[in-house]
């Protein structure tokens, strides 16, 4: 089969390499789209990633498509079924999934290599994550399940009740989801980005307002302002950057939360007003990856057409031109582009 391989920073090479073999419980699955995220600009950056990738090796996590062979002991998954698969599975058994915090589990399965033409799905995660795609729904829109499901998890854990005004900082593909998200909870919502056509996406997405930080004396202050100057219920931090982590505890009201979400580079501080925390009651929470849970709820909300998906996925490209497509993630041009092996 053909897959992009990585060999090192800025470094893919389309090539030609087995097709994964497959044992008892597990799926292969021909991949029919893939998109290109955020995470995978970095791992394409930087050569690698600490915890999932260690270069040569295939990589790309968002993907759906048709399931190509079955293994022994697989129930409900045959030939031909059209499938999405999360990228992780956690055990079911250490200390942090017994109280159903599975984000966090110990011994979480990861998958990576979307960006080729065929992939094995573990046992573990054909039986928690692997989920039968209707007919109602795109390849293109199932691929983007797993950031979905991330971002339920994060809104989930912020608590948005009807009326909150939410600022979202960044307008990438995961702020754009926040975005809708939000607005579905019934928010009031800021969307918070460098680029205009960020923005424009963000309105199209359903944002009520926008506020792009070149464009204003102080981004905080204008954000507060927008809220009656006292600042917003919610500020989410959707970008991985320590400066928008410090600016979006400054955003929110007395009593008001922070959830982080962008993951910042390993071993980035930050600096934070403990007086400000302390004296306005303010909750910090740190927001990581998803449950099946709530990759379950993402398909059923794909499912349901409540999300602007044309705003996500900008662009189509073939598989030999991925190093394209992840450009232009680091250039900031359009937001997702599903590959095509």
């Amino acid at each position: 089969m053909k897959a992009a391989i990585l060999y090192g920073p800025s470094d893919v090479k389309l090539e030609e390499v087995d097709v994964p073999e497959i044992s008892s419980g597990e799926v292969l699955v021909r991949i029919e789209a893939a998109l290109t995220c955020g995470t995978d600009a970095k791992v394409y950056l930087r050569g690698g990633h600490p915890r999932m990738i260690k270069p040569p090796a295939v990589f790309g996590h968002e993907f759906a498509g048709v399931v190509e062979e079955a293994g022994e002991d697989v129930d409900g998954f045959r030939k031909g079924a059209r499938v999405v698969a999360a990228n992780s599975a956690p055990c079911n058994k250490c200390f942090y999934c017994k109280r159903n915090q599975k984000a966090l589990c110990e011994d979480l399965l990861f998958i990576n290599g979307a960006y080729a033409q065929y992939i094995k799905i573990p046992s573990r995660i054909v039986q928690q994550n692997l989920l039968i795609v209707p007919e109602s729904v795109s390849f293109k829109e199932a691929a983007l399940v797993e950031p979905l499901a991330c971002v339920l998890h994060g809104v989930e854990e912020s608590g948005i009740s009807p009326g909150d005004v939410v600022a979202v900082n960044g307008a990438g593909p995961i702020g754009l989801l926040f975005v809708q998200v939000a607005k579905l909870k019934g928010a009031y919502v800021i969307s918070c980005d460098l680029e205009e056509e960020r923005l424009k996406m963000a309105k199209e997405a359903g944002a009520d307002a926008t506020v792009n930080p070149c464009e204003v004396a102080d981004q905080v202050t204008a954000v507060r302002e927008l809220n009656g100057g006292r600042g917003v219920d919610l500020a989410i931090e959707a970008v991985g950057n320590p400066v928008v982590w410090e600016k979006s505890v400054s955003m929110v009201r007395k009593g008001g939360m922070v959830t982080l979400f962008g993951g910042c580079a390993p071993g980035t501080k930050v600096a934070l007003d403990t007086e400000l925390i302390h004296y306005s009651e303010l909750t910090l929470k740190g927001v990581f990856h998803h449950t099946p849970y709530y990759v379950e709820q993402a398909l059923r909300l794909l499912q349901q057409k409540k999300l602007n998906t044309s705003c996500l996925i900008t662009g189509e490209l073939p598989l030999a031109r991925l190093s394209e497509a992840l450009e232009m993630i680091v250039n900031h041009q359009g937001v997702k582009t599903a590959i095509i092996p």
